[in-house]
């Protein structure tokens, strides 16, 4: 036994050795077809060398053969398992029928080696989706297999069931434990050398394990009890039948063998599987195969305590059945069947109940759990796959399951929902596009509007705004501080639409309130600063350029809190950027103190604001407007208004992005200083 164990796992280790080899060559690469006959040829001949260096046990040869095709079609490709099972099989039937290796069992091998590679095959495109299998599916693989091939070897030898009795007797248990092993490490070892590890015992959350796995887990246990239920009964039945047939042989047998003793017969015969014996109250046997034998004296006690009646006992040694009566004063007649003869054929058929149970169990099993994944977890899948797209936003996906009439129902009633969904999404948009055309318009009508002043002819000015949004951040704003000075402002609040508007309607109307209250563009922006920073919670910020223009005099005062260099154009010169000092933006911390600085307009000099919209543009080739190409444009419009320069401007920076989206507001204040005012 020990030796036959050592040499079966060292059989069985060769065999995980060759997998994890031939792994290591073929898991970074697609197998072409070659290289899967290839695999195949390669497990085939492994099959063969199983064949011719089996290992001796009980007077038979067992080997683990079938690992071979199971493994190249289970672990590789479907293949590489049909051509190492039909090496193998034929190989093995040929060995058989011509050369006297295993001749008594060459058809269930060869047979069975065949089937394990089409097996293998089956299982890895329809159950496993051309996945390896899990180590408990390759333990369960590696035993059915071996069940089959002992199961053909009963079918193969009708007519000499005790031969093919005795043969799985011996062969069965070592080979399926062993093929089922093997298989089940060989499916280990990849998954931990593949990443693939997942320890089957960790408990799994119920809302985390799958459902075609929790059925299969109750659909293995029921038809586990069930299956062990019916063999159960039916050995019971069996033993009963047996022990009925026992008793009712011994007993017709003692009625021949008593009347040939009555009639003085000298030779007294008995059926082939029965033992007689005439017993001497000296227990000595005067007729029977132990003639002249002493009987033990237990042996004769328990034979005495049973007269008349089919009992349970030794007779010199053997278990048995054992039926005795007195035939004369001073003889005892005993028959007897040994109990191995008894239950022989009770034994042989449990057997074979319990294989095709196993095998028939295998065929319910797999059946089920395939039709369950084709019919219920396959198009909940597809569901799932719809419904991810729908909550991803994908509102055209249209649910099409539709196997049976539950599916159906739940496709439709998806369906509609989304096309009610559709519906409100629609409403609110609508109603969200109007809110939004209603805050444009109070955005826009909180912006000077009025460009012309019938009654002052010292400057000329224009503006405008672009939102990338419905609404946005950027505002500019000019007003008269008092009677001979003209403010400008220009910023760009951070972010974009609704809360960038907001906070923009917050910040012009501080900068304004504080800029009419009198101050320098200075004091203006650090009182603004102080109030935009009270409850800021949304850390918003933003970026200011102010000037406040003398008209009497051509200066101008002005400061930066982190806006946009502005353009100056002296008379018949050109536009250059104004490098200034920038403080940091407005809102963005307490105690923000911008650096002034001072402007000398002459006639005719301008001023181009503007916020980054401008120079950042993006075209279809993310490259950026820039303010050089800005200026170039500028540059161009000495002659013009100032609303058609602000257009222009517009039109060069629409014309560069083409088809690119416009991600910023775009926002321009232009000036114009024509003469002085007269005091």
């Amino acid at each position: 036994m020990i030796s036959m164990i050592m040499k079966m796992s060292g059989i069985t280790v060769l065999y995980i050795i060759l997998t994890l080899v031939v792994w290591n060559f073929t898991n970074k690469v697609v197998l072409n077809r070659l290289q899967k006959i290839m695999i195949g040829v390669v497990f085939g001949i492994s099959s063969i060398i199983s064949t011719h260096f089996g290992v001796a046990y009980d007077g038979m040869i067992i080997n683990v053969r079938d690992i071979g095709p199971l493994a190249a079609g289970l672990f590789f490709s479907p293949t590489a398992g049909v051509v190492a099972g039909l090496i193998g099989g034929i190989e093995r039937y040929i060995a058989g029928t011509y050369f006297g290796v295993g001749s008594y069992t060459r058809i269930a091998c060869s047979v069975s080696t065949c089937l394990a590679g089409f097996v293998a095959m089956i299982m890895k495109i329809k159950m496993f989706d051309r996945k390896k299998p899990s180590p408990f599916y390759a333990l369960f693989m590696g035993a059915v297999m071996e069940v089959f091939h002992m199961y053909v070897v009963f079918i193969t030898h009708r007519n000499d069931m005790r031969m093919a009795f005795l043969v799985v007797s011996t062969c069965a248990v070592p080979m399926i434990i062993f093929t089922a092993i093997g298989m089940c490490i060989a499916s280990i070892l990849l998954q931990v050398l593949s990443g693939e590890w997942v320890n089957p015992f960790q408990r799994i959350e119920e809302e985390k394990e799958p459902l075609s796995r929790k059925f299969q887990k109750w659909l293995f246990l029921i038809m586990s009890i069930v299956i062990l239920g019916s063999f159960i009964f039916s050995y019971i039945l069996q033993t009963q039948t047996a022990n009925q047939y026992c008793k009712s042989l011994l007993i017709r047998n003692f009625t021949t063998l008593e009347s040939n003793y009555e009639l003085h017969e000298t030779n007294l015969n008995a059926d082939s599987n029965i033992e007689y014996g005439i017993i001497t109250n000296e227990r000595i046997i005067l007729k029977g195969k132990n003639i002249g034998a002493t009987l033990s004296e237990a042996e004769y006690k328990k034979i005495i305590k049973n007269l008349g009646s089919v009992g349970e006992g030794t007779f010199f040694g053997v278990n048995s059945l054992i039926y005795a009566r007195n035939i004369d004063e001073s003889n005892i007649l005993a028959v007897t069947m040994s109990k191995s003869e008894v239950y022989w054929y009770r034994d042989a058929q449990a057997y074979e109940f319990a294989l095709a149970d196993i095998l028939l169990f295998t065929v319910i099993y797999v059946l089920i759990a395939y039709l369950v994944n084709q019919i219920v977890v396959n198009n909940i899948q597809l569901i799932n796959t719809s419904l991810s797209k729908i909550t991803n936003g994908n509102l055209n996906e249209v649910v099409t399951v539709r196997s049976s009439s539950e599916f159906a129902s739940l496709s439709d009633d998806i369906n509609q929902t989304v096309v009610a969904l559709k519906g409100y999404i629609k409403a609110a948009e609508k109603r969200i596009e109007q809110e939004l055309i209603f805050a444009r318009t109070i955005q826009t009508s909180s912006l000077p509007q009025v460009f012309n002043f019938p009654d002052r002819d010292e400057f000329e000015l224009f503006a405008s705004m672009n939102p990338a949004k419905e609404v946005g951040g950027d505002f500019y704003d000019f007003f008269f501080a008092d009677r001979n000075k003209i403010a400008f402002v220009i910023a760009d609040v951070s972010g974009k639409g609704i809360p960038a508007a907001l906070f923009m309607m917050r910040s012009k109307t501080a900068i304004r309130s504080f800029a009419e209250a009198g101050g320098t563009p200075e004091e203006i922006l650090i009182k603004t600063n102080e109030a935009l920073c009270e409850g800021n919670d949304a850390e918003m910020f933003v970026t200011v350029w102010i000037g406040i223009l003398d008209l009497t005099t051509g200066y101008m005062q002005c400061a930066n809190a982190g806006h946009e260099y502005p353009a100056i154009m002296h008379e018949n010169g050109k536009y250059e950027l104004i490098k200034d000092k920038h403080s940091v933006a407005l809102a963005a911390m307490p105690g923000v103190k911008p650096k002034p600085y001072q402007l000398k307009l002459e006639p005719h000099d301008r001023i181009f604001v503007y916020t980054d919209g401008v120079p950042e543009a993006i075209n279809e080739k993310e490259e950026q407007y820039g303010t050089e190409r800005m200026l170039e444009v500028l540059n161009t419009t000495a002659n013009i208004s100032m609303e058609e320069t602000l257009n222009k401007v517009s039109a060069s920076v629409n014309s560069f992005k083409g088809g690119a989206e416009q991600f910023d507001d775009i926002t321009m204040l232009g000036f114009e200083f024509i003469k002085l005012l007269e005091k």
